[in-house]
């Protein structure tokens, strides 16, 4: 894989906010190999690759959970799930051969993370973050624990003031009816733990891709923790760069 390509087209392309360090050695680093090359090297070198036509796609790809079965109910499970062959396809079908790959979380309660996929790592992840953030004594989750409340769960006091009534009238809930109010309140999962265990891993990811190829670890997969499931999901992709 030609690593070179990565930082001298970017210098190529945003020459003016490079600062001044740039004028000294870029250490470029592959798996095998670190390069050093010159200022005036990477901007020419940059300025002479040849690249095709600009590409600027973007997919929602569904995510059905692992071991999700029919019909079952949200429980606030904890699953990793590998978004990589998936997005793979879809850089694979849009002839991209370099630029950056945008991943983001389209749910509040789900993460996007780069690390190893691995079945015992993933058991891992989910009794680390539940012991910092321990589910709500009210919630439905096997792992809740006595004594513990958090303010978000306090759903009959929601929604708390008039902004955020009008986002519950803007995503389609007539709450100024008492009947469609009560609705709401009784479909809203008691799962604080998992927007606030969401905000500590990060809802995005960006991937450089060199060659057609994304510039991945051996170990490394891309990786959706969701954190109120089992329940269908949606993640964002976005491919910008050229052919």
């Amino acid at each position: 894989m030609k690593t070179r390509h990565i930082f001298p087209l970017a210098l190529s392309l945003f020459p003016s906010t490079i600062s001044s360090f740039a004028l000294n050695h870029l250490p470029l680093r592959s798996h095998k190999h670190t390069h050093t090359i010159l200022w005036n090297d990477a901007y020419s070198f940059a300025s002479d690759t040849p690249i095709g036509k600009p590409i600027c796609i973007y997919k929602t790809i569904t995510i059905k959970p692992t071991g999700m079965n029919a019909g079952e109910q949200p429980r606030q499970a904890v699953s990793v799930e590998d978004l990589t062959p998936d997005i793979r396809t879809f850089l694979s079908s849009s002839n991209m051969r370099n630029g950056v790959i945008h991943v983001i979380s389209r749910h509040t309660t789900t993460a996007i993370t780069i690390n190893e996929r691995e079945s015992r790592l993933a058991q891992d992840v989910e009794k680390f973050f539940l012991k910092i953030c321990p589910p709500d004594e009210r919630s439905s989750s096997k792992d809740r624990v006595g004594g513990t409340r958090y303010m978000h769960n306090d759903i009959d006091r929601r929604p708390d003031g008039e902004e955020e009534a009008q986002r519950c009238r803007e995503n389609g809930w007539d709450i100024d009816d008492p009947e469609i109010l009560q609705k709401w309140r009784d479909q809203e999962p008691i799962n604080a733990h998992s927007h606030l265990i969401s905000m500590m891993l990060g809802s995005s990811e960006c991937i450089p891709v060199v060659d057609g190829d994304m510039v991945i670890g051996q170990w490394q997969s891309i990786l959706m923790v969701d954190l109120d499931g089992p329940r269908v999901r949606t993640v964002g992709v976005q491919l910008m760069g050229y052919e």
